[in-house]
């Protein structure tokens, strides 16, 4: 399989402080950790540093804004996107719901999310996942086929042509169908929805990875914790972009009834995706130490649940 060189990278921030960050992806386990860091860098819109991890958090009424303020203030898409880069945006598109109803990750993040990578030089920006249920329909209906095409993104589809065999390496997962024009690109940002689940309790960032594979999913349920670490230690982002503006509270992971879902109005942003999914689950009202994948992860490298140690609310 083709693909594109995995580099590290050095992200200078403000105040002369430096985080190493992967760029690209892995098709194989890898173990690292993150470095930890202490700041506070005073930028609007409220910028959070915690050891470990820094966190981006920007609130407000319009999810587009929001995204990019959140993005600005985490010293801009130009850190993580070069000119000339392929890149691919995985948002949750897994069922047949309107943005009100919080199953899908909100459209207007992703139209933000692309028009800032092409503005920062990316060659091509790729938006895809493969749905729980028939896939053009959850690409119309999320919204997100429509603002991913305005903004100038290329939305990829997930058909059968695309999928190729890859072997995972991982403890529970081996051989598997995996999506690949996602992942044969030079970055990758990992664009959750928060959302409950009933069988992990919620579905955040390293959940989302199941939407990079096809084949029989549920068979992962047997012991979805490991698969979850499995993917996550698959595929490494550049960035986890946590769309909190709207999140599904109940009956998740494809929800249904607006009593499920509560505004919080929040975007976070994160080069750690154990603290953003820590993060995430906080606004869920949950403490991470409940989530059992979250604990896996950090015990396989993936980052920091301390680093994430912020009011949520």
């Amino acid at each position: 399989m083709e693909r594109r060189d995995f580099i590290i990278k050095t992200i200078k921030l403000a105040g002369g402080l430096s985080i190493a960050c992967g760029a690209g992806f892995f098709f194989h386990n890898r173990k690292y950790g993150g470095t930890s860091v202490e700041q506070d860098l005073k930028v609007m819109p409220k910028l959070v540093a915690k050891a470990g991890s820094i966190i981006s958090v920007a609130t407000g009424e319009d999810p587009y804004m929001i995204t990019k303020k959140a993005i600005e203030a985490y010293g801009g898409m130009q850190r993580y996107i070069n000119r000339g880069d392929i890149v691919s945006l995985k948002p949750n598109i897994g069922w047949d719901r309107i943005p009100q109803q919080a199953a899908n990750t909100n459209p207007l993040v992703i139209k933000a999310l692309v028009e800032m990578c092409l503005q920062a030089g990316a060659k091509e920006v790729r938006v895809g996942d493969v749905p729980c249920v028939e896939a053009n329909r959850s690409y119309q209906r999320s919204g997100i086929a429509q603002a991913a095409e305005e903004a100038g993104g290329k939305i990829i589809m997930p058909e059968e042509r695309y999928m190729k065999e890859i072997n995972i390496k991982g403890q529970f997962i081996k051989n598997w169908p995996v999506f690949v024009p996602l992942l044969e690109v030079d970055k990758i940002i990992n664009v959750p929805i928060v959302k409950h689940h009933s069988l992990t309790l919620t579905t955040l960032g390293m959940k989302n990875w199941f939407g990079i594979i096809s084949g029989a999913r549920n068979q992962l349920h047997q012991q979805v914790h490991e698969a979850i670490v499995d993917l996550a230690l698959f595929v490494r982002p550049v960035l986890t972009v946590v769309d909190g503006f709207r999140i599904l509270t109940r009956n998740g992971p494809q929800g249904g009834s607006p009593a499920f879902v509560s505004e919080k109005k929040t975007v976070a942003i994160s080069t750690d995706p154990v603290a953003a999914d820590a993060f995430g689950a906080k606004l869920l009202g949950l403490n991470p130490t409940q989530l059992r994948f979250l604990i896996l992860a950090q015990e396989a490298g993936l980052g920091s649940i301390v680093s994430s140690q912020i009011d949520a609310a």
